[in-house]
């Protein structure tokens, strides 16, 4: 279980009657607004800005005279697919016309769109929309489609059991009467809410599992009409362009603008201080970016660098592997691993090292501000909603309800935007607020460089994992004893209160967590220092992953066991696990010979892993030859439950393969006297286009409740890859990135 879902309330998903007897119907503009308690953590009111004509059945769709059904989506649409997979659930339940169909973001509202699965906050993260939205999308669909045909059997006079509902037409059989949902929203608006509604059976699903189902986003995002925050433009805006401290806890001392001042188009200079006042900066403000950014570089600034880190990743790694020596906070404890080590017939130990990882999503950080007289409105690709409302009202003192936030696309995220101190959000309320008060009243829109993303972000955090295991004569682990090391992610956010006895839970998710091992101690050192760090891209199972995938393929080495075949006879206990692993080496025809050229050398490896509830296996194959890798293969096996899109599952696969494959080869951000030395994609490439390699997918059929697939196709990769290249070469892969490691 991952650390995001230990907010987790688990909530039955089932197509039993659902209560909804807890309901108030309002008057409001236009027609009817309905509110349904549709979960613990909404309030009666609906949310949606009912327009002249619209019939609010919810606070999750609006259906117009026009026949548009406008699906509300409280998770952040960052490329993932969420947008679709919410609209899929809730048009199912509707009997929608797909094509009819639409969405937008929710505004920042808790009580209404509160995340379920992350104790009520409204917020995207740990690949839980589908999981958290699951029911209460599809039963906002049930709810609206039933008042529908209330207001159709009443227009008609017949009997509601007697009407049927399909692609957006309610029509009656007998007497060959239809209409449209716009013909009917208004009548609709006036029906009373369903006590009950009864969700479909899966063998009746139009819509979901359905593999051609074109995305809601696409269309916006290839015509350009798409909003990112980069395309806010509001009246008198000024663009903001900010310079951080170089070193990691410098701070402004003393700064010239006179420079900047002088080149046209510059408005002003703000000084700000920062998240939480970890550092100060100055932004420059002007009226276009490519100004704003020419007046920053103009800036004479001094630093007081007295408290600033002075060490870098080198003697940080050092420190990490001297903390190994020692005993740590013990995470988890199953017999006596030391005493089962020194029976152990066979043993293997080895340090596997990480390093800091930017999260290098291609739209970088940024956000507009407008501060009002009696309030402040925010645009934003949002993430974390409640956190950024809370932090942007108690630092301009205002009642949260008056934070408003519009939420836009963003171009990827990561993790970086569900920051939650809230980094960025409030340096740039904090802009628009010191603007203000040298004079200039209007919205801010604040710009990070490439560079300042880079340079100046969060990190997934430097990692040191040191694992012995041990074999008895039957070549089944009787011991694994682990010390992991790295900064904590939680402590020192409002999440703090979730390291419990000294244990963050990101450190050490996914640890062992499915193969049967007699004797199992685990440990954990966090130590702190100046670099921020915070979760990206499937968390701690980036890491943890591939030191418990690589040391099980270097215990089937140590048996003389087929990598494969070894992890079947431990997963007898995990068959959702065995189900992927077998799955992937059937579509990989694991066991048959590769074809290898003159003087090259080929090899598969596998990885299995669970995050987010899903359950990925993965089988890569490599060529090798004069020490140059070539990724040739992925294949993909992955249980996710209830497939709702499987096209959107397919996609997560693939991006987050690649999105990995660039990690394990090449990614590393590295600091050196508390500075980071890389600053754009020169020295934090990704992966080219003719680096892919071909991909495929397999998705296990499953009636579970859906779980995660937007991070869960991350941490398998990584360790497949190196034991590919073990099997391809004989080289063990133990620290990444990989590509510079490789001997001819």
């Amino acid at each position: 279980m991952g650390i995001i879902e230990r907010f987790a309330k688990t909530a039955a998903v089932d197509s039993a009657p659902v209560n909804l007897s807890r309901r108030r119907v309002l008057q409001g503009a236009g027609g009817l607004v309905l509110g349904v308690y549709l979960s613990p953590f909404e309030s009666a009111q609906a949310t949606a800005q009912q327009a002249p004509g619209e019939y609010a059945a919810n606070a999750f769709v609006r259906i117009g005279s026009d026949n548009r059904v406008t699906v509300i989506a409280k998770h952040l649409e960052m490329g993932q697919g969420t947008y679709t997979g919410l609209a899929t659930l809730l048009a199912e339940e509707l009997d929608a016309d797909w094509s009819q169909v639409q969405v937008e973001g929710a505004p920042a509202d808790a009580k209404r769109y509160g995340n379920t699965l992350l104790g009520g906050i409204q917020g995207t993260g740990g690949s839980n929309a589908m999981a958290n939205a699951h029911e209460q999308m599809r039963r906002a669909g049930a709810s609206a489609r039933a008042m529908l045909v209330s207001a159709a059997a009443q227009r008609w006079q017949v009997d509601p059991a007697q009407i049927s509902v399909s692609n957006g037409v309610v029509q009656h059989a007998a007497s060959r009467r239809k209409a449209s949902f716009g013909e009917l929203a208004e009548a609709a608006a006036q029906q009373p809410v369903p006590a009950q509604v009864r969700l479909k059976e899966p063998s009746q699903f139009k819509l979901i599992g359905k593999q051609k189902l074109s995305r809601r986003d696409s269309h916006d995002k290839t015509d350009g009409s798409a909003r990112f925050t980069q395309d806010v433009q509001l009246p008198g805006m000024l663009v903001a362009v900010v310079a951080h401290p170089p070193r990691f806890g410098a701070r402004l001392k003393s700064f010239d603008d006179a420079a900047a001042k002088a080149i046209k188009g510059v408005v002003d200079v703000v000084r700000f201080e920062g998240d939480a006042k970890r550092f100060s900066g100055v932004a420059v403000l002007a009226h276009n970016t490519w100004i704003a950014r020419q007046g920053r570089d103009a800036l004479k600034l001094e630093w007081d660098e007295s408290a600033a880190m002075s060490v870098g990743s080198a003697e940080l790694m050092a420190q990490y592997r001297s903390l190994a020596d020692q005993a740590g906070t013990v995470a988890r404890q199953e017999g006596d691993a030391a005493a089962a080590l020194a029976q152990a017939v066979k043993t293997v130990q080895a340090d596997y090292e990480f390093p800091y990882l930017s999260h290098a999503a291609m739209e970088p950080l940024n956000c507009v501000v407008h501060i009002q007289e009696d309030g402040c409105q925010i645009y934003n690709g949002e993430q974390f909603q409640t956190f950024d409302q809370a932090g942007v009202a108690r630092l301009l003192n205002l009642p949260p309800e008056k934070v408003q936030i519009t939420q836009l696309y963003a171009g990827g995220s990561f993790g970086r935007r569900a920051n939650p101190n809230g980094d960025y959000v409030l340096e740039a309320a904090e802009i628009a607020r010191n603007a203000a008060a040298q004079g200039h009243r209007v919205p801010i829109k604040m710009v990070w460089t490439r560079e300042e993303d880079t340079r100046a972000g969060y990190y997934r955090p430097l990692f040191l994992h040191r694992v012995r295991a041990g074999l008895d004569a039957q070549n089944r682990i009787l011991a694994w004893q682990q010390r992991a090391v790295g900064q904590s992610i939680m402590s020192g956010t409002p999440l703090a209160g979730l390291v419990k006895n000294g244990i963050d839970g990101a450190s050490v998710e996914g640890i062992l967590a499915a193969y049967a091992a007699a004797n199992v101690q685990v440990e954990l050192h966090s130590p702190v220092n100046g670099v921020p760090v915070q979760w990206w891209r499937s968390v701690g199972h980036t890491h943890t992953a591939f030191a418990t995938e690589s040391m099980i393929d270097e215990l089937a080495a140590a048996a003389g066991q087929d990598p494969y075949q070894f992890r079947r006879g431990l997963l007898a206990q995990s068959p959702r696990h065995l189900g992927v692993l077998d799955l992937a080496a059937q579509k990989a025809g694991w066991g048959k010979p590769l074809k290898a050229g003159a003087g090259v050398k080929r090899g598969r490896g596998i990885a299995v892993h669970e995050s987010f509830n899903s359950f990925v296996a993965q089988v890569v194959e490599v060529s090798l030859k004069n020490g140059q890798l070539k990724v040739d293969r992925v294949v993909c096996a992955v249980d996710c439950g209830l497939a709702i899109n499987p096209d959107v599952i397919h996609a997560q696969m693939e991006g987050g393969i690649g999105f990995a494959l660039t990690a394990a080869l090449y990614s590393a951000i590295t600091v050196d006297k508390g500075a980071v030395q890389q600053r754009n994609f020169d020295g934090y490439p990704m992966l080219r286009m003719n680096e892919m390699p071909k991909v495929e997918v397999h998705i296990v059929p499953s009636a579970a409740p859906p779980t995660g697939v937007g991070e869960p196709g991350v941490p398998p990769l990584a360790p497949a890859l190196a034991n590919a290249i073990f099997a391809a070469s004989g080289q063990r892969i133990r620290k990444l990135p990989i590509a510079s490691q490789l001997s001819t």
